[in-house]
């Protein structure tokens, strides 16, 4: 099962049709050879392959380096995509890529590799092309009236549209990257693309002072790895002596360098410079991490402050409704976080620590119907990519009727008069028996109660059937009955064995008197 909800995700969509066929049936079909997006979005390549009847698929992995090794590097061991990645393919014939939060670092060819069982190799090339841009703001013109220009390193997929924003607040939307406006020194500028509003290109001003983040709140991954993309501003004359970042500021004092602050120390990378790049980097990311994020810069006169970013880190808890059913009824299980990550991801679910098959959903809903005792046991989720973070596990009883009743007896074999018996009965519930009884057939009262029913001096009275009937809160359930047949005492065989010996004896000795005489 397979569930979308809507959400703000720029995804590529590709419309050319690029295929790479290799020879006697082994290909790697890529929908376009070239891409261009936008770094923080979100792109898919959507990729398809064959191979040889009668292979198996073993191994399949993406890459874009090739060293001296005899085998290039799989994308979802290097640490640069790590939570990053999701193969939305199979060993079959889908083999897609999704790359979320895109860095211009990522701006690569791409190719798609795959083994079989008989030692089959292939490698789709050449592959997919991938520009990530980011957005900036070109000035050009005369003193006061201007042309801003909203460019890229590549041309975006999808023709998009572009927004405008002055001081903070949209001014305009069009699919022209072109702006034109009375430009005040003190007034700043940035541009958008329409669907992913929060991926803002740095501020343009003459005189102003500001620090721009395209993103005011962050949603992200215990034990993932967040950029907070930053940019800043400040009059042109005037020359950076320290930039830091911050979460706390009492009042009367000034912010502590979050560099230095217990905990955070060699936690956090400052990815920007002294110019107009301010991103922050925090690797592994805590629980205690979510918190108020504020970049500062000092010049040499003046010393300026942005607004904090709010970044919220979650783990995921699944809950489960109900925790314990009848059989035959729904179950719903949920994967929960403290904040809505973005972009949409997928979520994994797992029981008794093991893949659920075919359960990867794009819902964090996933629901059990008609549960049977099958179903019964713990059960996790996990945010992909994260599959090494999964949730506690809660646990789902299935309650249901006794079944498979049946009865045993001790010692087996034949019974004879004036021996002991026990008989034992055995049954599956849940949840387990609570009472059992024991009747003689045709017999309308109960023999016995327990679970085993002991018979004691046994006579030819007490042959006959036997059976148990099981209850539980669910329900009941008799056994098949068991005929126990009662042979003679052994001292009784035993005699009549000894009187046939003398009979035969006198008969052999009449006999051999008789003969005798005649003789």
């Amino acid at each position: 099962m397979s569930l979308r909800t809507a959400g703000s995700v720029l995804v590529v969509f590709l419309l050319s049709v690029a295929v790479f066929l290799g020879l006697n049936g082994w290909s790697v079909t890529y929908t376009t050879q070239s891409i261009c997006a936008l770094k923080g979005s979100t792109v898919k390549l959507t990729c398809s392959y064959t191979y040889r009847i009668g292979h198996k698929v073993t191994t399949t992995f993406w890459f874009t380096k090739w060293g001296t090794s005899a085998e290039p590097e799989d994308l979802g061991r290097d640490p640069e995509y790590a939570g990053r990645l999701e193969y939305h393919g199979d060993k079959e014939k889908d083999c897609t890529l999704r790359i979320k939060d895109l860095r211009e670092r990522d701006s690569a060819e791409y190719k798609f590799r795959f083994k079989t069982d008989q030692n089959g190799k292939y490698i789709g090339s050449p592959g997919v092309t991938l520009s990530v841009t980011g957005l900036q703001v070109k000035v050009t013109g005369g003193h006061q009236d201007k042309t801003l220009t909203c460019i890229t390193t590549c041309t975006l997929t999808g023709n998009p549209t572009y927004i405008w924003y002055k001081n903070g607040h949209k001014v305009k939307e069009d699919t022209s990257s072109l702006y034109s406006d009375y430009f005040s020194d003190a007034d700043s500028y940035s541009c958008a693309v329409k669907g992913r509003e929060d991926l803002h290109s740095p501020a343009v001003c003459q005189k102003c002072w500001s620090v721009t983040y395209t993103r005011q709140s962050i949603c992200a991954m215990k034990g993932s790895t967040v950029d907070i993309l930053c940019s800043y501003t400040y009059p042109s004359y005037h020359e950076i002596k320290k930039v830091f970042w911050f979460t706390k500021w009492e009042s009367g004092k000034d912010p502590e360098d979050l560099s230095s602050v217990p905990g955070y120390e060699g936690h956090i990378e400052y990815l920007g410079d002294k110019e107009s790049d301010c991103t922050l980097r925090i690797p592994d990311l805590r629980l205690s991490d979510s918190a108020g994020y504020r970049f500062r810069f000092i010049t040499s006169g003046e010393r300026f402050a942005g607004s904090p970013v709010s970044l919220t880190v979650t783990d995921v808890v699944l809950e489960m409704d109900p925790t314990s059913v009848s059989e035959r009824e729904n179950v719903t299980l949920t994967c929960r976080t403290k904040c809505t990550l973005d972009p949409i991801t997928a979520y994994s679910w797992y029981k008794n620590g093991q893949p659920i098959p075919n359960s990867n959903t794009y819902s964090p809903v996933y629901s059990l119907f008609s549960v049977s005792s099958e179903d019964t046991g713990r059960y996790s989720c996990a945010v992909e990519g994260h599959e090494d973070l999964p949730s506690a596990e809660e646990t789902l009883t299935v309650t249901y009727s006794p079944r498979n009743t049946s009865v045993s007896v001790s010692p087996s074999g034949e019974i004879l008069e004036g021996s002991s018996v026990t008989l034992t009965c055995s049954s599956d519930a849940n949840p387990p028996v609570d009472k059992y009884t024991w009747y003689k057939k045709n017999v309308a009262s109960p023999k016995a109660s327990g679970q085993s029913f002991s018979i004691t001096n046994i006579s030819s009275e007490d042959r006959g059937e036997y059976y148990c009937e099981t209850q539980n809160g669910r329900g009941s359930m008799n056994s098949t009955a068991l005929m126990i047949i009662v042979a003679g005492k052994q001292t009784s065989i035993l005699t009549a064995a000894v009187g046939i010996k003398v009979v035969v004896l006198v008969l052999i000795l009449c006999l051999s008197g008789f003969m005798w005489f005649r003789m």
